[in-house]
C-alpha cells in the first residue's frame, strides 16, 4: 500500500509519469549494484584466506563497483568530520587551537602510517568477515579525502559575509538552525567542488588502500586499485591501459549521476540578490523535477533524514535566551591554554629523551637540512602551479557553461594516479643523465596541484553576478582588474586550496624523492627520501625522527605563512 502522505492523489492514481518510467531502470540498477557490492564487502573471510586478482579486463566493472563504493563510503564519513570540525573550530576558541593543529598534522602523516596502526584493529572488530579489511581500506582512502573537506568548510564558515551574521542574530537563530540555514548553504558550493576534489584525489591512494599488510601476509582487496598493483607488477602495459579506461568510464558515471546533479542544484545557495544568467545544468536534474513518484520520494526520504538529525539538535527553540551567544569566561580560556603548555611541555621532554637515546642530536640537524631542501621544492612548486591554475580556475568558474563541460576532464586528471607517470619520468632521467634533485621535484607536484584548481574554480563560481557586473561597468582591465577584483575574489578559496596542496606536496614527496622502477632507483636529497629509505631499511626511530619533522615543517609553514594569509582573507579580501 503506497503511503498517500509521500504521493499526491495524481500520482498514486496515475503511476507516475513517464519521467517516472525513464528514471526507473536507472534506480533500479543503482539499487542493485549497492545491494551487490554491499554484500561482497560483508561476506566471510578468514585471515590469510587469498583473494585472487584477476587481469582480465571483464573484471574491472566489478573491481570498479567496490573501488566506488569504498571511496563513497569514505567521502561520507569524510563529510561528517569536516562538519564536526569546522563547527568545533569555528565556535569555540579552545577546540580551534587543538583541532587547527592537530589537521595539520594528520594532513603530513604519510597514508602507509594510518594503514599500519589501524588495519590489525579494523580486523579484530569484524572476526571472520571481510568487513574488517574493507573498513581499514576505506579508512586509508578517508585519511586522503577529509583533510581538503575539513579546511574547505573551515574557511567558508570563517568568511560568511557579515550582514548575513548579523541577519540570523536579529532573527536570534539557535546554534544548530544558523549552521543548517545560513553556513552550510552558504559553504554548500565550495565544498561540493572540494568533494570532487577528494574523490578524484583519493584514486591517488587507492592502489595503498586495497593492497594491504597485516601478520606478514599481503591481502588485496578487488579493486582497481589491486589490477593496478598487479599490472605495474608484471609489467603489462595493456592491463595499465584498461585499467585507466576503467577509471574514466567510472568517473564519467558518478560525475554524471552524482556531482553534476548537487552543482547545478547547488547554484541556488550563491549569494546574490539575482541568478546568474549561465547556470549550472544536469540532465539527471530535470529529469527528477519532471517526475513525480521519484520526486515525492527522494522528498519523503528527506524528511526521514531531517527528522534523524533533529535527535541531535538542543531542545529548545531559536528565540529563546539560550540561542543568544553566550561571553566565554576568561578564566576557563586561560586554564584551557595552561592544559595545553602542560601538554607541550611534556611532549618536548619526551621527545627530547627518545632523541638522546635513539637517533643523537647531529642526526636531528641532518633530517631539518633535508626538510629544508624539500621545503623548497614544495614552495617553488606550489607558486608554479598557482602562476598556472589561478587563472585557469577562475576562467572557467566564471564560465559555468564551460565549467560543465570541463568539469570531468578535470576530475579525470585529479583522479589519474600520477604513480603511473614515475616509471616514464625514471626512464627520461636515465636517458638524459639529468640531475634527480632537479627533475625528481614535479613528481611531488602532480596529483596535488588539482587542489588549487579546484578551490579556485569554487571560489570564482561564488562570485556574485552584481559584483561581474559592477567590474564591467567600471571598466576594470589588465592588472588593476586582477589587484582589485579576481585576486580578492578568489583569495580564501586559493589559500584553502595552497594549504591542502602544500600538505599533500609533502606527503607525496616521500614517494616522488625515491622513485623505484625494475631494477633502477633514483634518489632525491630530501625529507621525503629520508623517509622512504628508513622505511625500505627497517629503521623504525629515524622512520618517526623524519614523520615528526615533516609534521614540524608542515605545522611551521601553516601557522606562519598560510594562517596570516587566512587572516588576510578574512579581514579584507572576501565579498
Amino acid at each position: 500500500m503506497l503511503d498517500k502522505r509521500f504521493f499526491p492523489r495524481q500520482a498514486v492514481a496515475s503511476g507516475g509519469n513517464r519521467w517516472d518510467w525513464a528514471l526507473l531502470p536507472l534506480v533500479l540498477a543503482t539499487l542493485f549494484a549497492l545491494a551487490y557490492g554491499g554484500a561482497q564487502m560483508a561476506r566471510p573471510y578468514e585471515l590469510g584466506q587469498p583473494l585472487p586478482i584477476s587481469l582480465d579486463p571483464w573484471q574491472l566493472p566489478y573491481y570498479l563497483l567496490r573501488t566506488t563504493l569504498r571511496m563513497f563510503l569514505a567521502l561520507g564519513a569524510s563529510l561528517l568530520f569536516s562538519c564536526a570540525f569546522a563547527v568545533l573550530a569555528t565556535r569555540y576558541r579552545a577546540a580551534e587551537k587543538v583541532l587547527v593543529p592537530m589537521l595539520d598534522i594528520l594532513q603530513s602523516i604519510p597514508i602507509l602510517g594510518f594503514l599500519s596502526i589501524t588495519v590489525t584493529g579494523f580486523i579484530a572488530l569484524f572476526p571472520g568477515n571481510l568487513l574488517g579489511v574493507e573498513c581499514a581500506a576505506i579508512f586509508a582512502i578517508f585519511t586522503s579525502q577529509a583533510w581538503n573537506m575539513a579546511f574547505s568548510l573551515y574557511q567558508s564558515l570563517r568568511t560568511v559575509p557579515s550582514e548575513l551574521r548579523e541577519a540570523a542574530s536579529v532573527f536570534q537563530l539557535s546554534a544548530w538552525h544558523r549552521f543548517w540555514r545560513l553556513e552550510l548553504p552558504f559553504a554548500m558550493p565550495g565544498l561540493l567542488w572540494n568533494m570532487m576534489m577528494s574523490m578524484s584525489g583519493g584514486w591517488f591512494f587507492v592502489v595503498a588502500s586495497e593492497a594491504i599488510s597485516v601478520s606478514n601476509q599481503s591481502i588485496m582487496l578487488p579493486g582497481v586499485g589491486s589490477y593496478i598493483a598487479m599490472a605495474i607488477q608484471a609489467r603489462d602495459l595493456g592491463a595499465i591501459g584498461w585499467a585507466i579506461g576503467g577509471m574514466l568510464i567510472g568517473i564519467t558515471l558518478y560525475d554524471q549521476l552524482f556531482f553534476r546533479p548537487l552543482i547545478a542544484w547547488a547554484d541556488k545557495f550563491r549569494f546574490e540578490e539575482g541568478s546568474s544568467e549561465d547556470a549550472p545544468r544536469s540532465w539527471l536534474l530535470t529529469w527528477l523535477r519532471r517526475t513525480e513518484r521519484i520526486r515525492q520520494g527522494i522528498g519523503a526520504a528527506a524528511r526521514v533524514l531531517e527528522r534523524s538529525l533533529l535527535l541531535f539538535r538542543r531542545d529548545h527553540d531559536g528565540t529563546s535566551i539560550k540561542a543568544r551567544p553566550s561571553t566565554p569566561n576568561p578564566a576557563v580560556g586561560r586554564a584551557w591554554d595552561a592544559v595545553l603548555a602542560a601538554a607541550v611541555l611534556l611532549a618536548v621532554v619526551w621527545l627530547v629523551r627518545f632523541i638522546h637515546a635513539e637517533v643523537g642530536w647531529s642526526e636531528v640537524a641532518h633530517v631539518f637540512v633535508l626538510g629544508l631542501y624539500t621545503m623548497i621544492r614544495v614552495v617553488v612548486l606550489i607558486a608554479l602551479a598557482a602562476l598556472v591554475w589561478v587563472p585557469i580556475g577562475i576562467w572557467i568558474g566564471m564560465n559555468p557553461r564551460w565549467a560543465g563541460r570541463l568539469q570531468g576532464v578535470a576530475q579525470f586528471m585529479a583522479a589519474f594516479p600520477a604513480n603511473l607517470m614515475f616509471p616514464v619520468a625514471v626512464l627520461f632521467i636515465v636517458r638524459w643523465q639529468l640531475n634527480p634533485n632537479i627533475w625528481l621535484a614535479p613528481l611531488m607536484v602532480l596529483g596535488t596541484q588539482w587542489y588549487l584548481l579546484f578551490n579556485v574554480i569554487a571560489g570564482a563560481s561564488t562570485v556574485p553576478t552584481e559584483l561581474r557586473y559592477a567590474a564591467s561597468n567600471l571598466g576594470l582591465t589588465g592588472w588593476l582588474k586582477w589587484r582589485r577584483y579576481l585576486l580578492p575574489a578568489v583569495f580564501p578559496s586559493f589559500v584553502t586550496g595552497a594549504i591542502t596542496a602544500s600538505g599533500g606536496s609533502w606527503n607525496a614527496s616521500i614517494v616522488a624523492e625515491y622513485v623505484t622502477w625494475g631494477d633502477t632507483t633514483l634518489q632525491a636529497a630530501g625529507l621525503g627520501s629520508y623517509i622512504a629509505h628508513m622505511t625500505a631499511i627497517g629503521d623504525f626511530p629515524r622512520i618517526a625522527l623524519g614523520i615528526g619533522v615533516m609534521c614540524v615543517f608542515v605545522m611551521g609553514m601553516n601557522h606562519f605563512v598560510w594562517r596570516r594569509l587566512y587572516e588576510l582573507a578574512e579581514n579584507r579580501m572576501h565579498f
